[in-house]
């Protein structure tokens, strides 16, 4: 009898790891390139695209940590003393180094997000390779998900300012070097080529597949060299950057979070967001806290979209006070600087052995 072929590594299921986690950055894509050209090649971004992909998806994904540790009673007994220190430090820090300059804080925040960004693909590589032997293969699989992050970001510091930026205007370092570029580019092509063909060396030896891994891999370089070297849009950055990477923490925090044995009314007991409309309940918790911080982010600093934020107008504008701007700015983003550092301990479990 001839031994049958391993099955594909799925998170949860082909169907749901395919809608929520590997199909997000090819359908962005597809909009993209349907959308007019101005919006691939301009500042320009319309308010309905803010309020969909940085409210309702980037802020939201911010949230759904809560269902991951302070929601969860295991992970909350689990965590105990990280999920009260690390909001302390974070504040902390953050008054400091909005003290000393905000563009600083804005700076540092924003290459912890691309950190975070970058170790979620690097994150989605282990699961998906958990099957897998550790190898000079798997080498080369690490070394291309990292670098398929790392040329956009090189990329985007050595040439000249984008129509888009992580945060605020000037928060990346940026230096015009087109020999730098070339290099990166270079070497870039060089792992793709590499990597299709260990691909195809492993297809003509085993008869063997990794499809999640493999679509995992394409999404990445899709999402990241489109969103950042080939289009040059806010618009277009935004979508590529925000689902392709929003979408699927969501799904993974929603998968992850269910209680190991839903039947059994002790373990359900704190679990109050399962059940057949619990991801109704999920969905609206998130949308409602990113809907009020970035309302009080417009009304007390940005003052930018008062049409979706009436509510929050009459608060008082702290933008010309400094000490207060020192000591808002980093409460405000507290929420996300949370997110980017207990995402380091959270899914140390899910590494594979």
């Amino acid at each position: 009898m001839l031994p049958s072929r391993p099955t594909q590594p799925w998170i949860r299921s082909a169907r749901f790891d395919g809608a929520f986690i590997l199909l997000p950055p090819f359908l962005a894509l597809l909009v993209v390139l349907a959308l007019p050209k101005q919006f691939r090649t301009t500042s320009q971004m319309p308010l309905w695209g803010w309020v969909i992909l940085v409210v309702m998806i980037d802020v939201a994904h911010v949230y759904s940590t809560l269902f991951r540790t302070y929601f969860d009673p295991v992970r909350r007994r689990q965590f105990q003393q990280l999920l009260w220190l690390v909001p302390l430090a974070c504040y902390a820090v953050g008054v400091a180094l909005h003290y000393a300059g905000s563009l600083l804080f804005w700076r540092v925040l924003a290459y912890l997000a691309v950190f975070h960004f970058i170790r979620q693909q690097y994150g989605f590589l282990r699961l998906y390779s958990r099957h897998e032997a550790l190898s000079s293969v798997r080498a080369l699989d690490t070394l291309l998900i990292y670098y398929a992050t790392l040329y956009p970001l090189l990329y985007w510091h050595l040439s000249p300012p984008r129509n888009f930026n992580w945060f605020i205007n000037g928060d990346f370092v940026q230096h015009d070097y087109p020999a730098g570029r070339l290099i990166a580019t270079v070497v870039y092509l060089g792992l793709i080529g590499g990597y299709l063909l260990k691909e195809v060396q492993i297809w003509r030896r085993n008869r063997t597949f990794n499809l999640p891994r493999n679509l995992l891999m394409a999404g990445t370089l899709v999402s990241w060299y489109f969103g950042i070297v080939q289009f040059n849009g806010d618009l277009a950055f935004t979508l590529l950057n925000v689902v392709a990477h929003g979408i699927p923490y969501l799904a993974l925090v929603w998968t992850t979070s269910q209680p190991s044995s839903p039947t059994h009314p002790a373990t359900r007991m704190g679990y109050w967001w399962t059940g057949r409309y619990g991801w109704l309940l999920f969905l609206g918790i998130l949308f409602a806290l990113a809907y009020a911080e970035e309302g009080f982010w417009d009304g007390l600093v940005w003052r930018e979209h008062s049409i979706v934020f009436q509510w929050f107008q009459p608060l008082p504008s702290v933008a010309s006070t400094p000490l207060l701007l020192t000591l808002l700015v980093p409460l405000l983003a507290l929420p996300q600087m949370t997110h980017y550092v207990l995402d380091g301990f959270i899914w140390r479990r899910a590494k594979a052995k």
